[in-house]
């Protein structure tokens, strides 16, 4: 079952960074798969913690992006994707306290933010971007 389906309005049209958020949300999707099962605390924390590297690398690259273009979004975009690793170490600590309730919060949390986040942050970022 997965938690996060890839959409074509989530496309940003550059190949590279809508690969990017492919491959993220396959690795959510995996570790989404994991919770349904009966895996072991280490297992989800060790998925966790490559989500929480992979989408960190992947923000430090956009924002670097941004800032070299001087795009004038630059804060709120950035402050959002500081949002949402705050909401992943939450996540780490939810799941961590309680398996039960780490899954139903990145069933709903992360599900939102993305759809939220590819439809209007980045459409509007490599939309920008894609017409200099």
């Amino acid at each position: 079952m997965s938690l996060l389906k890839w959409k074509p309005e989530y496309s940003v049209g550059v190949a590279s960074v809508d690969e990017e958020h492919r491959e993220m949300i396959d690795m959510i999707n995996r570790v989404y798969a994991q919770l349904g099962g009966s895996p072991k605390s280490a297992e989800i924390e060790a998925c966790l913690e490559d989500i929480f590297a992979t989408i960190s690398a992947h923000f430090a690259l956009e924002e670097r992006i941004m800032k070299d273009a001087g795009y004038a979004e630059y804060e709120a975009h950035k402050n959002d994707h500081e949002d949402l690793l705050d909401e992943i170490r939450d996540l780490m600590d939810e799941f961590d306290a309680d398996a039960e309730t780490g899954r139903r919060a990145l069933e709903t949390r992360l599900s939102a933010w993305f759809t939220r986040h590819f439809s209007s942050y980045d459409a509007r970022l490599h939309g920008e971007l894609g017409h200099r």
